[in-house]
């Protein structure tokens, strides 16, 4: 059971998932996904922070806002694209405004609204961060799986995404379909 600890043949606590506990191979599996998540995010968060003065946090802003033509999103265009909370979209951009990394301002026909653009300097920041930053993600991840596997791990995670937002909807904002990660892990 995920988390819960219990081996086959315990007594189980009265209150059993409505599609019952995961077995063996499908708690491996949970738990190695977190784990090799949370590793694969640490590692590459280091090195990244290692070889640049960048943050992850300022990497994927970055590459949400170079991805767009304009190099400009709205605010809450911005925080649906990471999947993150208002509140977290808004701290961020502030500190990276603050090191000229992008800049906010107000949306001209919806007062009430802001955009984030990303600055020259901020330009600059993400072409020396990316050959780093992609180096980390074969040396970690691209080169540890054969293309196989690759396609497979690729269709996998749309088929979770998928089952997600058909049942709860966009409550963890990320683009539709095809993840449009702009990790810069390939050339242009």
């Amino acid at each position: 059971m995920a988390g819960r600890g219990h081996e086959p043949g315990e007594d189980l606590p009265a209150a059993v998932p409505v599609r019952g506990w995961l077995n063996e191979s499908q708690q491996t599996a949970w738990r190695s996904f977190q784990v090799m998540q949370a590793r694969l995010n640490g590692a590459v968060g280091h090195d990244l922070a290692q070889h640049s003065e960048l943050s992850a946090q300022d990497y994927v802003v970055l590459v949400a806002l170079t991805d767009q033509a304009e190099g400009e999103l709205r605010v809450f265009q911005l925080g649906e694209m990471l999947g993150w909370e208002k509140s977290r979209v808004s701290h961020q951009v502030k500190r990276m405004a603050e090191r000229g990394l992008v800049d906010k301002k107000r949306c001209g026909a919806d007062r009430r609204g802001a955009t984030v653009r990303v600055t020259p300097t901020g330009w600059e920041a993400i072409r020396a961060a990316a050959p780093s930053h992609v180096d980390a993600v074969r040396r970690w991840f691209v080169d540890v799986l054969t293309d196989d596997e690759l396609t497979a791990l690729g269709e996998a995670c749309r088929r979770v995404v998928a089952a997600i937002d058909s049942e709860l909807g966009n409550v963890c904002p990320q683009e539709r379909g095809t993840p449009k990660t702009g990790l810069r892990t390939t050339a242009g």
